[in-house]
């Protein structure tokens, strides 16, 4: 009998998970669905383009080698490959991105409400972070060096560094086709409309002033 129940509970566990893993990205149920951005059926991702109408093309990036722009406030540049620019990756749940950074430049505080991500430095040195939820806000950091890996967990709020005096590259596969992200800075302080500065400031414990002279430079 008690075999009886621990097996039902482990099949109870394995059709659990086995539910999550589906709800959150679920399995292809054909060979591909290749994204027809001319389409205008309203769906939980994009519509797929007739097979017969698939190529090569569909599934191939040109440009990941050529270094990004980083002359910008936050030094840094991310050039993206998702089913935006890789329609053959719907549905699939992967996509990847290139991101440049200039010397001590940085990629922002933000999120990938819908993925999961790894990173690999190729090039330079990088602190890398992320924060867990609350209560407990903790850091999670540490330098990386070239051929290093990390990763960053689906949805918390994480960042990289370029620690080195020279420039720095680095690969991010993310598992999600359309990961999506939110740049704190930008999310806060940026909105269009406006975030009360009167939330923004009791949020923050900063007189109003402060929270307008940074909404001022988003």
């Amino acid at each position: 009998m008690a075999d009886k129940n621990i097996t039902l509970l482990m099949t109870l566990v394995a059709l659990s998970l086995g539910f999550l893993v589906s709800a959150f990205e679920p399995s292809p149920l054909q060979d591909f669905c290749v994204a027809d951005s001319t389409s205008s059926a309203r769906l939980n991702g994009q519509a797929c383009k007739s097979p017969a109408s698939v190529g090569a093309d569909d599934f191939s990036f040109t440009g990941l080698h050529i270094p990004g722009n980083t002359s910008n406030p936050n030094g840094s540049k991310v050039t993206p490959v998702t089913v935006a620019q890789l329609p053959g990756l719907n549905t699939l749940g992967i996509s990847l991105a290139r991101v440049d950074y200039a010397p001590w430049g940085i990629n922002p505080p933000h999120t990938h409400p819908r993925a999961t991500e790894i990173l690999t430095v190729i090039e330079g040195s990088l602190q890398v972070g992320f924060v867990t939820s609350n209560p407990g806000n903790s850091h999670i950091t540490k330098t990386l060096q070239k051929g290093d890996v990390f990763v960053f967990p689906v949805g918390l709020v994480h960042y990289q560094r370029n620690v080195g005096t020279t420039n720095a590259v680095a690969i991010a596969a993310l598992s999600s086709q359309n990961p999506g992200v939110i740049t704190i800075s930008n999310a806060v302080f940026g909105s269009k409309p406006a975030v009360s500065s009167d939330v923004l400031a009791k949020a923050f414990q900063v007189d109003k002033s402060v929270v307008e002279q940074m909404q001022a430079k988003f």
